[in-house]
């Protein structure tokens, strides 16, 4: 099957359909973390915020049950976020090399990257106990399957059009809020609000692509390239909190040349971020979500409307 909503099936059906196998391939990943924990961990993260953007597009359907399935899986995802986090601060400094070539050599970027390689590997392999936060996040997977058992959406094709259309309006807010503040106060916190709005809003382009009002395609690819450079600043704001506060792994003395860098690195994707969000966000969210609900509720009347052709099997 596939991750996105099939305006010719029942909503609630088809939330739970996706809930199921995105949730299975959660666990698939938790358990080859065992063995290969630094991209299974990040796979199975992956796989959660998928779950969990899907929770807040259908949450004006059942706020209760949406909003505790949402902090389950968000748990889940915080417990096995460690590893994950060592990685992307690797994956920031190989970024510098390539951005800063001529500087690698005097900030000492290849040591640097040599020492945290060195922490990532106490971190996954240490004393955090790897194997008891798999099984409870295994666990917390397997418990949040049976619950979506239970889930039941609006399924007349006026009212999922309304509840799919107010999800949708909902991140679409947010996600123009957070701009906003980026905008005025370029706090971290407005950045990676941002960040997880574009990420979320993504998903529903996948998750709605048969019922989105225009091209999907491009407009999930700008998505797409905006949330990975919000990622990337995210990465280099987490490596500067850590140097300013003297956590490890940094909790020697600054790395000066690398803060350097790291602020030059700030200052561009800042830039490159903002003017992509303005240009994705540029429409307002009501009028994008007009357009969004009715063409829902054309869609799906349409699929209640036209029976099965007969002698095939349905999807």
């Amino acid at each position: 099957m596939s991750f996105r909503i099939d305006p010719r099936a029942p909503l609630t059906g088809e939330v739970r359909r996706i809930a199921r196998e995105e949730i299975d391939r959660a666990v698939a990943y938790l358990d080859a973390a065992r063995d290969n924990p630094e991209k299974a961990l990040h796979a199975a993260r992956r796989r959660i915020k998928a779950l969990r953007a899907l929770l807040c597009l259908v949450r004006p359907g059942d706020e209760a049950f949406c909003r505790a399935e949402n902090d389950r899986f968000r748990d889940v995802a915080r417990s096995i976020a460690g590893p994950r986090q060592a990685t992307a601060l690797i994956e920031t400094v190989d970024r510098l090399i390539a951005d800063y070539p001529d500087h690698a050599d005097s900030a000492g970027l290849a040591g640097i990257r040599a020492m945290l390689v060195r922490y990532r590997a106490s971190v996954v392999y240490g004393a955090i106990g790897l194997a008891a936060t798999l099984d409870a996040a295994v666990a917390e997977c397997r418990a949040g399957a049976a619950a979506f058992e239970a889930l039941h959406l609006p399924d007349h094709p006026e009212d999922a059009a309304d509840v799919l259309a107010e999800g949708a309006l909902a991140t679409l807010r947010r996600a123009r809020k957070a701009l906003k503040q980026s905008s005025e106060s370029g706090q971290a916190e407005d950045f990676h609000e941002l960040r997880k709005a574009v990420k979320t809003h993504a998903a529903h382009l996948s998750l709605l692509r048969r019922l989105w009002p225009s091209p999907v395609k491009p407009r999930r690819e700008q998505a797409d390239l905006l949330g990975e450079s919000l990622g990337e600043l995210h990465d280099v704001f987490i490596m500067r909190a850590l140097i300013d506060a003297r956590e490890a792994p940094f909790d020697g003395p600054e790395p000066k040349l690398l803060v350097k860098l790291l602020k030059r690195s700030e200052k561009a994707l800042r830039k490159l971020c903002l003017a992509a969000a303005e240009e994705l966000f540029e429409d307002k969210p009501r009028r994008t979500v007009r357009r969004l609900a009715k063409k829902c509720r054309t869609d799906l009347g349409e699929a209640v409307a036209m029976p099965e052709p007969e002698g095939t099997p349905g999807e």
